[in-house]
């Protein structure tokens, strides 16, 4: 598993970013110039775009610019093509209209203030170019096939220079070899041309990367001879013949092309690249080798490409200089080209002159230390002027590449530059001194937060500035003692290193910046994580296809961070796929597919830190089938079949499965014929006359088979006479008189050719001597008449076809067909064993008189009557049947002290034969089966009375009862057993002296003569006025039931949720229930008592109990099955007074008085408005809705005026609707119905059509007395209520 911490990462950025780092100076405080940004040295531009020369600085006050080109003042004012941007240095050069080249040169900026001056590099300006290639028409090139061979591509000179590739006239790359392949020139290089080689379009291409354009050669035909046509070529040029040899191309030794000669020498710069190259030619095609002669190959920078023509070493150093050989060889010669390497080096940095800032009187000094092949000089230079050149400074002096500063003084401060060259290159740095006297101040932002894994480093920085130089010291929380020693290490630069944090490590840290001018401190915070850990790494996986899989990949983090699982498929992204889940802690791919396969990668990420985990997954499935199937060296009983094998699909083929099939005798069915390892291609198969063969192929992998290859050709054998005769002959009767010869029918394959028949012959065995025989059709029996009872024959069958008879055929011994036996088994005895044992003998009957096969002997026996007088049944017959020629037989399983009778008979496969003389046996006495009950009757404080019957299955005669019997305590734990004989005569005992409420277990049997047969248990307890039984089964083995409860004080009390029950409970047992019912109730059985369930309880309250009856209610403890009533209370009798429910005391409640006053003003106010629309509504027609609605029903008051229908005063006569109307005329209330009569006082008059006399009366003055009261009695509305 891979395993990579951030936290080294971050160790090395800060160690290089901060450590390294120049001196910085806040922005806000004077400063000379520094050149923050500029272009590289060499800057090749791009013609088609505007020309940008970076110069950026920095500076207090904000530096100007100026440039050189040439070496002389630019002046950009002159050029309105050229213009600097604002607060910059940066040129930016218009060359819409202009060409480049005008402004190719060396550029130089310079940055200045009042307090010194910063150049810039020399920055050479050149434009790329891509010149077309020269026109030029290449002639064919003929060359004898074998020779060596050059096609040169000779690109046009390019800045920079092109990449050359050769390809076709459709753009596709020519294939390269060790025989033919690239130099680094772009020539392409052949060591023997073959006639393959002949083609018309060998291109070369050259690419300028700059303006990205590829220019392309004219395309080169070369026609490759062979000896024969070379010899025509030669011929028709000189007129002669024969001018070479016959023959292949003559071998030819190694030579080199390049480099050429037995050595050669190389430079090379260093850090640059270098490329070592040995091109030969030869026939054999040369292999070409290297090695180093001072040394080894420096490792992960060497490689050996282009089929091993060229060493290539990145990164060049000082220690790959040497000597290094290149062998060519072939299997004629071997040969060597020794190649000096000699590294030089342009200038490079040893130690980069860095800024400083000094204190008035402080001193100090710049160093400017570089190397170089050849040593490069060091050159100063102050302010952009040289040094010597520079005013006198007697406080400052040059010593080669160190300047020293004695006691500096306000306003000295200038930038310096330092210039080392040689002949290759030069490295210029700007340096200032800048004299200030300037307070602490700490540049690291307050409360920073640095988070780091444990076991790593911890770097926390203190970023500080002041003059002079600040001291810093560390503080951690309230520690007064400085960070000093292990584990801490402080930078020379302030920041202060944990080089392994723990946990222990977090917490708060205080940064102090002093100086002599004053003192400065920061806070910052260090927090410790733990790793992220992989817990479950995946596994490798293999799939079959379209399974599914699942990598599992289980993390433990720091919970402080927030974990990103990422999966990788071969270090790329999961396919874009449904089929991919990805959950918290796994990856399932779905329905796999081969496309599947591959390395899987689960990448746990945190902002600090990552833990990663690879395993591959492998797809399998089925080999893909056979091709190419052959038949070769055709016989005509073989053939060899060859193929070629499938694809595998990561599984090894096992062996390959050949089968076969017949479309002459079986067409359309397969057949396997044999099978051949799975290294194998080929298979020697033997074949059957007389068939049409086809063959295909099946693979077999730990998957599974392949599918069938395509069939090959058909291959056809020439019929034969039979090989073979047929299997499974066998002769039997069906009758007494006759024989059947039965055999299997010869297939089609079997049968070597057409017209088979069968040759079926039969005679007697040891009797006759010729063969009775006769031919059939293609048949698989023939029956023989009128043969004697069950004789031996012997048969044979012979195949024949169209081309002769088979070979002479196996004889088989068979017998004719069987009749009953004719005797009874003579000798017949009976032994008795034991009481269910008897073993019968017989003398077995002669051979002749079974006439069949013996198959054996059965006994039928039956149980006549039982010895004992109360056992007198009869049991039906049995069989034993005793295969084989036996003599004895044992009949188990008898019945005790019984008669029983028997007979023998003897049985073939035809049948039984008659039966011997019924013989009879007694049994002896056994002992007696359980007594059939046992019950405890007539209980007292210490004595029991048991009452028991005798067994159903005595066995004998009973001599008597053993009776034992022990207690048992709560806890399930037996006393000592006490044991009493009883006579047989007796059905019952009373045991005195037991003790009171204790309970005891009893084990009770029968014995005769033979002995005691097995016991019957029950169970019971003494108590004051009754025994309660608890039956267990009578095979239950050992288990003592808990103690059996006793009930005491059952009370009962009236509460005002029901009826509440009390008792005293003394037993173990938890199934108690609270069982009641009506008293005089005979409707209900014993069994339909109402039962509570009362939980262990001793006091039950019973809820929904009638009022006033009464109610008979007892307490009962029962067995663990809920069955068996252990305990029962006496009963008592309750009764339930008639109170007041629940719901009728709702009348009294506050609430429900309140809501009926208020639904009673409501009405009166409703009824009160109703009067009110009555008086100025006058008289209400009804005689329209009377007459469309002759239904008699009821109308409803209306909801818009609350009238009770419409009523007119000209149909007084007509009854009120809603009343009932008999016959003499008068109207009488129904019951049902309310009247206006019910709600209004005692003056209240109606007419005869309802309305009120009076005040509905019709009379004009009444109508219209808007203020007249409606006559509404008050107590008539309470009535609603």
């Amino acid at each position: 598993m891979e395993r990579t911490r951030a936290g080294a990462a971050v160790f090395l950025m800060l160690i290089l970013g901060h450590l390294g780092n120049a001196l910085e100076v806040p922005l806000d405080l004077a400063q000379p110039p520094t050149i923050t940004q500029q272009s590289p040295k060499d800057y090749i531009i791009d013609p088609r775009e505007n020309i940008v020369i970076h110069c950026e600085a920095k500076g207090k006050p904000h530096p100007s610019f100026s440039w050189t080109r040439n070496g002389t003042h630019f002046d950009i004012d002159q050029d309105p093509k050229v213009t600097m941007r604002p607060r910059s240095g940066t040129l930016v050069v218009d060359i819409s209209g202009e060409k480049a080249e005008t402004y190719e040169g060396i550029y130089q900026c310079t940055a200045r203030n009042k307090h010194g001056a910063a150049v810039s590099n020399n920055i050479i300006i050149r434009q790329s170019r891509s010149p077309l290639w020269s026109k030029e028409r290449n002639e064919p090139i003929r060359v004898q096939e074998g020779e060596a061979l050059v096609l040169h591509c000779r690109p046009p000179a390019g800045l920079p220079p092109p990449i050359i590739f050769w390809m076709d006239v459709n753009f596709q790359r020519l294939p390269q070899s060790s025989r033919v392949f690239q130099a680094l020139n772009g020539d392409l290089y052949f060591s023997n041309v073959l006639t393959e080689d002949s083609r018309n379009d060998y291109i070369c291409y050259a690419r300028f990367p700059h303006t990205q354009t590829i220019q392309q050669k004219q395309p080169i035909t070369l026609l490759v001879l062979n000896l024969d046509a070379f010899n025509e070529t030669v011929a028709a040029l000189f007129n002669e013949t024969d001018f070479f040899s016959d023959g292949s191309a003559e071998e030819r030794k190694p030579t080199f092309l390049i480099p050429s000669g037995s050595s050669s020498s190389k430079m090379v710069l260093r850090g640059q690249v270098l490329e070592l190259e040995c091109v030969t030619e030869g026939l054999p095609t040369p292999e070409v080798s290297w090695s180093k002669l001072s040394g080894e190959f420096p490792d992960k920078r060497t490689s050996i490409v282009t089929f091993q023509k060229i060493l290539r070493i990145v990164n060049v150093s000082d220690a790959d200089a040497g000597e290094y050989r290149c062998t060519a060889h072939n299997r004629l010669a071997s040969i060597h080209h020794t190649i000096r390497v000699t590294v030089k080096a342009a200038p490079y940095w040893i130690t980069t002159p860095r800024n400083l800032v000094l204190a008035p009187r402080e001193k100090g000094q710049i160093i400017c230390r570089a190397s170089g092949t050849p040593k490069p000089t060091i050159n100063w230079a102050m302010n952009g002027i040289p040094i010597e050149n520079s005013p006198e400074d007697s406080n400052r002096k040059v010593e080669g590449d160190t300047i020293i500063f004695e006691e500096v003084q306000t306003g000295s401060s200038a930038v310096y530059q330092c210039n080392a060259s040689n002949e290759y290159g030069y490295l210029l740095s700007n340096a200032f001194v800048n004299v200030l006297s300037e307070t602490p101040r700490v540049l690291t932002p307050a409360n920073q937060v640095y988070q780091v894994i444990r076991n790593n480093h911890a770097l926390l920085d203190c970023s500080s500035f002041g003059s002079p130089i600040p001291k810093i010291t560390w503080f951690k929380d309230s520690q007064s003692s400085t960070l000093e020693g292990d584990p801490y290490l402080l930078h020379e630069n302030g920041t202060l290193e944990i080089y392994v944090a723990q946990a222990l490590n977090s917490g708060k840290y205080i940064c102090v910046a002093r100086n002599t001018l004053g003192i400065a401190e920061n806070h910052v915070y260090l927090e410790v994580k733990e790793p992220t850990r992989i817990l479950k790494q995946p596994k490798y996986k293999v799939a079959q296809r379209n399974r599914n899989v699942v990598f599992e990949c289980k993390v433990k983090h720091d919970p402080t961070l927030i974990p990103i699982m990422i999966w990788l498929k071969d270090n790329g992204e999961l396919p874009d796929d449904e089929r991919f889940l990805v959950d918290s802690d796994s990856l399932t791919i779905t329905d796999v597919t081969e496309n599947d396969a591959g390395t899987y990668t689960c990448i746990m990420n945190t902002t600090l830190d990552h833990d990663s985990a690879s395993a591959e997954l492998t797809v399998v499935e089925q080999p893909d089938p056979p091709t190419d199937l052959e038949l070769t060296d055709m016989k005509p009983r073989s053939v060899q079949l060859t193929w070629i094998p499938g694809e595998e699909h990561n599984s090894p083929i096992h062996k390959f499965v050949i089968q076969y099939t017949d479309s002459l005798h079986d067409h359309g069915h397969w057949h396997n014929l044999t099978h051949v390892p799975g290294s194998k291609t080929t298979a020697h198969l033997e074949l059957s006359p007389y068939v049409h063969y086809s063959f295909r192929v099946l693979a077999l992998n730990a998957v599974g088979l392949s599918d069938p290859s395509n069939p090959s050709h058909m291959y056809k054998t020439n019929p034969a006479a039979p090989d073979e005769n047929p299997s499974g002959v066998k002769g039997f009767g069906t009758e007494h008189d006759n024989l059947m010869i039965l055999w299997k029918p010869m297939s089609g394959l079997q049968a070597n050719g057409p017209g088979l028949q069968y040759k079926v012959m039969w005679r007697q065995k040891d009797v006759d001597k010729n063969w009775t025989s006769v031919t059939v059709a293609n048949v698989s029996k023939f029956m023989v008449s009128g043969t004697p009872t069950f004789t031996p024959y012997e048969v044979k069958v012979q195949a024949i076809n169209n081309n002769g008879i088979g070979p002479d055929p196996a004889v088989v011994t068979g017998h004719s067909g069987e009749d009953l036996p004719v005797q009874a088994p003579d000798s017949v005895q009976v032994l008795v064993l034991n009481s269910t044992l008897a073993e019968v003998h017989w003398e077995p009957v002669p051979p002749k008189t079974v006439r069949g096969h013996l198959k054996g002997y059965k006994v039928y026996y039956w149980l006549e009557r039982s010895l004992h007088k109360h056992n007198s049944h009869r049991v039906e017959q049995q069989l034993l049947t005793f295969s084989g020629n036996k003599s004895h037989g044992m009949l188990p399983g008898l019945q005790p002290y019984s008669l029983y009778l028997f007979n023998v008979r003897v049985f073939n496969g035809k049948g039984e034969g008659p039966a011997s003389s019924n013989l009879q046996f007694e049994t002896p006495e056994g002992v007696p089966g359980r007594p059939s009950f046992l019950r405890i009757t007539n209980s007292n404080l210490n004595n029991l009375t048991l009452e028991w019957g005798p067994p159903n299955d005595r066995n004998g005669h009973l001599t008597g009862y053993i009776l034992k019997y022990q207690q048992v305590n709560n806890s399930n734990e037996l006393g000592p057993m006490e044991e009493l004989a009883l006579p047989a005569n007796k059905t019952s005992v009373t045991l005195p002296n037991l003790k009171y409420s204790t309970r005891y277990k009893f084990y009770f049997n029968a014995k005769t003569g033979q002995g005691a047969g097995p016991a019957i248990t029950e169970e019971a307890v003494t108590i004051m006025d009754e025994v309660l039984m608890y039956h267990p089964s009578v095979d239950e083995v050992g288990g003592v039931p808990p103690a059996a409860p006793a009930f005491r004080n059952v009370s009962s009390s009236v509460g005002e949720d029901g009826m509440l029950i009390s008792w005293e409970y003394w037993g173990a047992e938890k199934h108690v229930y609270l069982e009641y019912i009506i008293k005089n109730d005979n409707t209900l059985g014993e069994e339909e008592w109402h039962k509570e369930y009362v939980n262990g309880s001793q006091a039950y309250v019973l809820k929904g109990l009638k009022e006033g009856l009464s109610y008979r209610v007892r307490v009962v403890a029962k067995g663990h099955d809920d069955q068996a009533v252990l305990h029962q209370s006496e009963e008592l009798l309750v009764t339930v007074p008639a109170m007041p429910s629940r719901q009728a005391d709702i009348a009294t409640q506050g609430w429900f008085i309140g809501l009926m006053c208020a639904i009673a003003l409501l009405i009166l106010v409703l009824l009160i408005i109703c009067f009110i629309k009555r008086n100025k509504g006058g008289k209400y027609p009804v005689k329209e809705k009377e007459d469309a609605h002759t239904d008699p029903e009821f109308q409803p008051m209306k909801e818009d005026d609350c009238t009770f229908g419409e009523y007119s005063d000209t149909e007084d006569h007509k009854p009120l609707k809603g009343s009932r109307t008999p016959s003499n005329g008068t109207v009488h209330r129904d019951s049902s119905d309310d009247s206006l009569v019910d709600y209004g006082g005692g003056d209240g008059q109606f007419n005869e059509d309802g309305s009120f006399i009076g005040q509905y009366s019709g009379k004009s003055s009444i109508r219209e007395t808007a203020e007249a009261p409606s006559p509404v009695n008050t107590t008539a509305m309470n009535s609603f209520v």
